[in-house]
């Protein structure tokens, strides 16, 4: 009996990009996980009511870093600096905004012991979350692969052996995670 392949190929490429995404959108999480430097990213999950609607911030201000430990936010309409502050203000950064007509000025405190060690529980939390995602696209395509096996479309060898390459880009992908924590945690942790 002649097997295509096609089947399996199309599986590794979905799982290839779903678990990519995964640790893209953990990334992007710690970016936003406020370490002492100043970095825009802070600022890119913070939304602001303005025009009637949430916004993200990027929509209606420019945020940039003059240096390490201050960030500027210009914002686009002088209307929207006091929404802008109230955003800041009721988010979960601990930061006070110093408003200077349409620019609003960030000082990034140094963290102390207390609060590093609280961020670093944060990122262990949302490493974990991007495993949980990682193994869920696993999970689903060794189901996929045995759906592939119960409709005769792959041998009993083909499912061992696609089963197995799952688990080593699981692996590899669940492995890029724990890089992203050590480092995240190292910048965390620097005085």
């Amino acid at each position: 009996m002649s097997v295509s392949t096609q089947p399996l190929n199309d599986i590794y490429k979905h799982a290839e990009e779903r678990m990519q995404k995964a640790v893209e959108a953990t990334r992007h999480e710690f970016a936003s996980i406020r370490t002492g430097r100043a970095s825009p990213a802070l600022l890119d999950r913070l939304h602001v009511e303005a025009y009637g609607t949430s916004v993200p911030l990027k929509q209606v201000a420019t945020v940039s870093a003059p240096d390490a430990r201050t960030l500027a936010i210009a914002a686009f309409d002088r209307n929207t600096v006091a929404s802008i502050r109230k955003a800041i203000e009721t988010s979960d950064l601990g930061i006070t905004p110093n408003i200077d007509g349409q620019t609003i000025r960030l000082g990034i405190p140094p963290l102390n012991e207390e609060r590093r060690k609280d961020l670093v529980k944060i990122v262990r939390k949302k490493a974990e979350e991007g495993k949980v995602a990682i193994r869920n696209v696993r999970h689903k395509m060794v189901d996929e692969i045995k759906s592939l096996l119960k409709d005769h479309k792959i041998t009993e060898d083909d499912n061992k052996r696609a089963t197995d390459h799952v688990q080593k880009m699981t692996d590899r992908y669940i492995k890029d995670v724990d890089t992203l924590v050590s480092v995240k945690e190292k910048e965390i942790m620097e005085v």
